[in-house]
């Protein structure tokens, strides 16, 4: 990579996080003067999110979790920031040692963040430590999304999925990397799906976990199958009875602001109402003690800590807006996006949102060339089964190892 300077546009300069003692004392402030709803009068969260998880998790985060680990657990990494496109983009980069690593950019989603994928990096890059073998390994970036965490927040309306897709391509560029993978779950999964169909130069195949057309038109799917229709029937019912977050995020993003911003307890009570499986594995890790996988109060807390103290909520619900409200491209009959020409890998966790069926990968992607079915995890798969989800990348992206691999910039 050319040599850059500090006062250059497109300079990658090093980060780190600096929270002052104020925010973590005004956050404890605002915990402790929390106003409580009543009761749900139900016994599940078909209210939504209930008053004893929500207790449970605001006395942890006030009393017993450690407001410093954000600021560690990140300035423990490699982590840099640089303007793309106007936006300041914040990243980790955690290049491996281990000889023609593949280049990976892995992209977050909603209402995750950098902080969910943290614990795949080690499986990821060092892979002879987990199972893997030295052939296995990644060069890892994670780009925060704009608008999220330590990126900055758009100034102006445009930064849909493609926008981003187009900004992280040319951070990849920007690195040195001539030759790389994407993967992305969630919103992640939508800048990744943009990534296969833009076909940047050097990007050589994608992975995601959420099949982001099935969204547009599940109706257009292949239904004869007992798993097929009941993959129709789960979303179905998130659309109708669970996506209430997805409906407001992409039509009234600035309203729901005032209470993402004002109230710690608020920002976490809609972020923890997502989907049912992630839901009630988080409910018990705080109310039962009971931590699923990796999902335990720290590390639950360490992203919804991440949001409070970046003053994130109302920009990262606005990327709903930008992606999937009304004035989105998909919602304006635009010309269909091309299709994907490279391969593609995908992995369907027994937790999702909804379970994809083969059939339905193939027929969106037609260049699919690995599927798997994991035996765990769910819509937050990275975070919940880091190993295991960094054991389906190497397997998906196995074939499309070359003998040279552009190293990384260091």
């Amino acid at each position: 990579m050319a040599p850059t300077t500090e006062q250059r546009a497109d300079a990658i300069r090093p980060f780190s996080v600096a929270i002052p003692h104020e925010a973590l004392d005004d956050l404890r402030r605002r915990l402790a003067a929390t106003r409580w709803p009543t009761r749900e009068l139900v016994e599940d969260r078909s209210q939504g999110v209930q008053l004893a998880a929500m207790q449970a998790v605001c006395s942890y985060w006030a009393n017993g979790y450690d407001l410093g680990r954000v600021q560690a657990r990140l300035n423990a990494l490699p982590q840099f920031t640089t303007e793309i496109d106007a936006v300041g983009i914040h990243f980790l980069h955690v290049p491996s040692h281990h000889d023609d690593a593949l280049p990976l950019i892995m992209t977050h989603g909603w209402p995750g963040s950098v902080i969910e994928l943290l614990d795949s990096i080690g499986p990821l890059t060092d892979p002879t430590k987990y199972g893997g073998t030295a052939q296995d390994a990644f060069h890892v970036v994670l780009p925060s999304l704009p608008g999220y965490g330590f990126s900055a927040e758009p100034a102006e309306v445009g930064w849909d999925l493609g926008r981003t897709a187009r900004a992280w391509a040319e951070l990849m560029h920007r690195l040195g990397y001539t030759r790389f993978v994407a993967q992305g779950g969630d919103v992640g999964a939508g800048v990744t799906d943009a990534m296969g169909r833009q076909a940047p130069d050097g990007l050589v195949g994608i992975h995601t976990n959420l099949l982001v057309p099935a969204l547009n038109d599940p109706a257009a799917l292949p239904s004869g199958t007992e798993q097929e229709r009941a993959a129709q029937a789960a979303i179905k019912t998130f659309q109708t009875s669970g996506n209430g977050y997805f409906v407001e995020q992409s039509t009234r993003p600035q309203t729901l602001g005032y209470a993402l911003q004002d109230s710690p307890a608020a920002l976490a009570a809609w972020m923890l109402d997502h989907d049912t499986d992630a839901y009630y594995k988080i409910s018990r890790a705080f109310v039962d003690g009971q931590p699923t996988g990796n999902l335990t109060p720290d590390h639950i807390l360490d992203n919804i800590t991440t949001y409070w103290l970046t003053g994130t909520g109302t920009s990262a619900a606005r990327s709903y807006w930008e992606a999937y409200g009304p004035d989105a491209p998909a919602a304006q009959n635009q010309t269909p996006p091309p299709p994907v020409q490279i391969p593609v890998g995908f992995t369907t966790f027994p937790g999702e949102i909804w379970q994809t069926p083969r059939s339905w990968a193939e027929q969106a992607y037609p260049t699919l060339n690995y599927f798997h079915q994991a035996e765990r995890g769910g819509h937050f798969a990275a975070w919940e089964e880091p190993e295991l989800f960094a054991a389906e990348l190497r397997a998906a992206f196995q074939p499309l190892r070359a003998d040279s691999i552009t190293e990384p910039s260091r």
